[in-house]
Order: structure tokens, then sequence, then C-alpha cells
């Protein structure tokens, strides 16, 4: 008998989205519901940890730098193992699965195991934070243009290096996910491809969370600003001019100071 053959239980590669528990997807608390096995990363909350199916079996495979519960691989063998036994195995992951979550390289490793999968989408934080912060990553008066990168440096050297010289003139609204450790490369990067220094920045902590804070600055006076307030991740950061229209719409004062 072939390992196609042999998997019996299907994955579910679910985005849990950016914390708050009312953007998860009707499909994904379904799925947690009813699950028999949920496999979660450490950026899950809480709350949406509290819909899983109290008789499912919930084993924590979160990475957070320097702190991995679970390699990669060993995720991925965890996962087929699940689905030997399991009929519904749930990935939990943060955000989308798809977006800077490792969830394609997840579902080739399971198809290539014979393993059933499917994906269902969650709200990536890169879209949900700055929303939460009133900051729009498009308007017609800003930006008509946003592109999403991410700034973590891995020791697994999973991904190619980014180009930010190229980032830099590709959209007018960069949106940079886990990049708070190599901001002040990140940053010096950026200023260095032609972005002035007082380009707009934000950086946005526990996005969606009862707990979000954000540090609103620009380029040149950000890293000060970080240290200062002991700014720390997660986060992401958001840079372009929009970040400018959270001072319109916004009567309180940021939650951290300005840069």
């Amino acid at each position: 008998m072939t390992q196609r053959s042999m998997a019996f239980g299907k994955v579910y590669l679910v985005g849990a989205g950016p914390g708050d528990p009312g953007l998860m997807t009707l499909k994904g608390k379904a799925l947690l519901e009813c699950a028999d096995v949920v496999v979660y990363d450490a950026l899950v909350s809480p709350p949406i940890l509290a819909m899983i199916n109290p008789q499912a079996e919930k084993i924590h495979a979160g990475k957070r730098r320097g702190q991995h519960s679970l390699l990669q691989e060993e995720t991925t063998k965890l996962l087929i193992e699940k689905a030997q036994d399991a009929a519904i195995v749930v990935r939990l992951k943060g955000g989308d699965p798809f977006i800077f979550g490792r969830g394609g390289e997840e579902m080739e490793d399971l198809v290539a195991a014979g393993v059933s999968v499917e994906v269902v989408p969650g709200i990536t934080s890169g879209i949900a934070a700055p929303a939460y912060a009133n900051i729009p990553l498009t308007h017609r008066n800003y930006s008509s243009s946003v592109i999403f990168v991410t700034g973590h440096e891995s020791v697994e050297k999973y991904r190619p290096d980014v180009n930010w010289s190229a980032i830099a003139h590709s959209a007018e609204t960069i949106v940079v996910y886990m990049g708070i450790h190599n901001l002040p490369h990140i940053v010096e990067a950026l200023i260095d491809a032609g972005l002035s220094d007082t380009t707009p920045i934000a950086l946005i902590r526990w996005g969606t969370r009862p707990d979000q804070t954000e540090l609103i600055g620009h380029l040149g006076g950000i890293l000060q600003a970080v240290e200062e307030s002991k700014f720390t991740a997660p986060a992401i950061a958001v840079i372009g001019n929009v970040v400018q229209f959270r001072e319109v719409v916004t009567q309180a004062p940021p939650a951290l100071v300005m840069a």
C-alpha cells in the first residue's frame, strides 16, 4: 500500500487572523469546533484557541524568534502522522497561511505525502493592523499601490534576501512583516535607496488585539523612538504617506510618542 492511499484524514491549513476573534472566518471557526487535532502557532490569540473542540488534541508548534517549539520539518511530519489516524486535522496559523506563514511549503509536503489538504484563508495582519490604527494602505490622495515584504532574517535561510532598493521604488506604501529586529538595516537600506528620512512610518504591535499599540514617526527618527519607548515585536511596519491619514481621522494622540 502506498503512502498516498494510507492517509485517512484531511489537513486544513486555517488562517486564524491577527488576533481579534471577531476576524476569524466562519469556516475556520466551524473547523475548530469539530477538529480532532489542532496544531497551532504561537501568535494565535487565546480567544481563538478557546474556540477549539474541547475533546480535540491540541499541540503547540509555534515559532518565535529564538524559541521554536518544533522545527518546520517536525511540524510537517507531525501533520502527516496525525492525518493517518484523525479525520480532521487543523493546522492553525496566525494571519493567513499563505502570507509569510509557510503554508505553501506545508501544503507541498503534505500533498507529496499523499495527505488531502485544504486551505482556509485568514485576514492577514498587514491589512488588519493598519485598519485598526486608522491607516488605509491605499487612498487616492496618498497612495495607489502597496507592497508586502518580510523583514525577517531566518537562520534557516528559507527565503532569498530582500532587495530593499527595488522595494523602495516599487510601491507608495510598504508593509513590512516581522521587521522589528532588523529595523536598523531596513531603515538604512530604504534611505540609501532614495526614500527621504522624513517618510512617515507606523509600527503597530499586537495588531487588532486589546493591547494594540502604535509608534508613529519618520524613517530618520524611528530607531531612536523605538529605543526610548522600548517598542518590541511582534509588530508590523507601514511606510509611506498613508500614515499621515491617521492624523486626519484620529482625535486621540498616538499610543506612543511621535518620532
